[in-house]
């Protein structure tokens, strides 16, 4: 039966060119992903703390973009590093959970705290093949998704934007806001500096 109502989920309806087959990846993203599963077990995940630089690296190899400054730190979880953007001063926190088999991007000086989960892909409930789609997350410069958070596929942080603690992002949120709830909702407008 198909759903006549619109809803959140209708907003997130891709194209079929970024449509995964109903039975998964790529050969060479399956190969890429086992890879890097030893990487992060291996070299990655009981790294000393300090060591952001030497995580970078280890991305970088695997193609992901890693600015100057970035904390990405060891209990972090990165699905695809090829599909993660990190702009200058970017971080991601311990236990933070990065599933990206889309892009996604952290622009300068965002953060992603504690336990927070970034979720760029999906199925389409409504085929009956349960294909995979997939849409590009990005959280804005200075942007805060705070602890155990969820971020879904498709949407924009804006600048300056704190998501509250275990909130659910399903829509775009807009620039200096604070915004928190299931679903995650604009609670206020932040002013600061930049603002006025």
């Amino acid at each position: 039966m198909k759903r006549t109502d619109a809803t959140w989920w209708e907003n997130r309806r891709v194209a079929p060119s970024r449509r995964s087959a109903a039975f998964g990846y790529s050969l060479p993203n399956k190969v890429g992903r086992v890879v890097w599963g030893f990487v992060y077990v291996l070299f990655f995940r009981f790294s000393p703390r300090p060591f952001h630089g030497w995580r970078a690296f280890l991305l970088r190899r695997f193609g992901a973009r890693i600015g100057p400054r970035c904390r990405i730190y060891s209990a972090a979880k990165v699905w695809a590093p090829w599909n993660l953007e990190c702009q200058i001063g970017a971080t991601i926190a311990d236990g933070a959970e990065i599933y990206n088999p889309a892009k996604v991007v952290l622009c300068e000086g965002a953060i992603v705290s504690q336990g927070a989960y970034l979720c760029a892909a999906s199925h389409d409930y409504e085929d009956p093949d349960f294909p995979v789609i997939e849409a590009t997350i990005r959280i804005g410069q200075r942007a805060w998704v705070a602890a155990r958070s969820i971020v879904l596929l498709g949407v924009t942080i804006g600048d300056d934007c704190v998501v509250g603690a275990g909130s659910v992002v399903t829509k775009s949120m807009p620039p200096n806001t604070l915004c928190a709830g299931n679903p995650a909702k604009v609670i206020k407008q932040i002013r600061n500096e930049r603002t006025g």
